[in-house]
């Protein structure tokens, strides 16, 4: 009987065998890829985590919305400004600053005016004029001789790439482009020409993005490397770190931080080779209401700043 009977065969689920194949068969579609993300933009995840705007003294900052599209800012700044000197001790002098800001927000064009009591004046300007290209202008003048400036960026977005062309003042001319070249790669490079100074560059740069990593790579014939990686361990901690290095005076820092998002806070910080520790705290009191603690100690410099603030509005 035994060699009457067929031995038993495990028969293989047509769903599960045709998931198998569909993913085995499974291509890239290159004619449609994602939309890169701007190339000023490729560290954006690094530089939260190990950028923070730290600051020290006093801080107060309120703003009031006066519709859906127009509102205006108070700023109050009470703190040490450092000022140049030859010796390796940092020299600080007591200021104070308020700066006023009005801001006008459409879906297609946005207006942002800062001035301060020492007399410098900020100016921003971002307009859609059409749903590829875009126009932006920045400006800063200031009562010290050759240091206002102003800087005019255009801006087109493609299906899968990002161009963009600048003019700025003193000659300064630069273009920059990139383009997705697999669902999570992308590929850019960039050129600038400062007229007044006689100078020009080159650089490329490279991207690679999935949902728990961005690794970003930069190189530019002016001396400068810069490499960062971001690890997203969930949807509120991530884990940065970055390394730049000038081939030209051989300067060499590395960095590494962290970014963690709890209900109430966010806590970003970082610790660089050169001994530089710092630590940025924003916690929500209750709506429109938010406290912030700035820390910042390096240990070469002997030089050690603390900030607290507040933010209404």
């Amino acid at each position: 009987m035994a060699g009457i009977v067929p031995p038993a065969t495990t028969a293989v689920p047509a769903d599960v065998s045709h998931t198998a194949h569909t993913k085995h068969d499974e291509k890239t579609d290159y004619m449609n890829l994602p939309c890169p993300i701007p190339y000023e933009e490729l560290h954006r995840e690094a530089l939260m985590s190990l950028k923070p705007e730290t600051f020290e003294g006093l801080r107060f900052d309120f703003s009031k919305g006066l519709n859906q599209k127009f509102s205006l800012s108070h700023s109050v700044i009470m703190g040490p400004t450092e000022i140049p000197s030859q010796s390796a001790e940092t020299i600080k002098i007591p200021t104070a600053h308020y700066e006023f800001g009005a801001n006008f927000i459409d879906p297609n064009l946005m207006l942002i005016g800062r001035v301060l009591t020492d007399g410098r004046l900020n100016a921003r300007v971002k307009g859609d004029l059409t749903d590829n290209l875009t126009v932006k202008a920045n400006a800063q003048l200031t009562n010290e001789p050759h240091m206002s400036h102003g800087m005019f960026n255009f801006d087109y977005k493609g299906k899968d790439f990002r161009s963009q062309f600048q003019m700025g003042n003193g000659a300064l001319f630069g273009a920059n482009y990139i383009q997705s070249v697999t669902p999570h790669l992308s590929l850019g490079g960039e050129v600038f020409w400062a007229g007044q100074h006689r100078k020009s560059g080159i650089g490329y740069a490279a991207r690679y993005e999935t949902d728990k990593m961005v690794a970003t790579g930069q190189v530019a014939n002016t001396g400068i490397v810069a490499l960062s990686y971001v690890q997203k361990v969930s949807d509120k901690v991530s884990l940065a770190t970055d390394f730049m290095y000038n081939y030209l005076s051989r300067d060499v820092t590395a960095s590494v931080g962290y970014d963690y998002i709890l209900r109430q806070c966010r806590l970003r910080g970082k610790i660089d080779s050169n001994g530089c520790t710092t630590s940025y705290l924003e916690e929500r009191l209750n709506m429109g209401l938010n406290f912030i603690l700035s820390a910042e100690i390096d240990h070469m410099k002997k030089d050690y700043k603390f900030g607290f603030g507040l933010t209404v509005g």
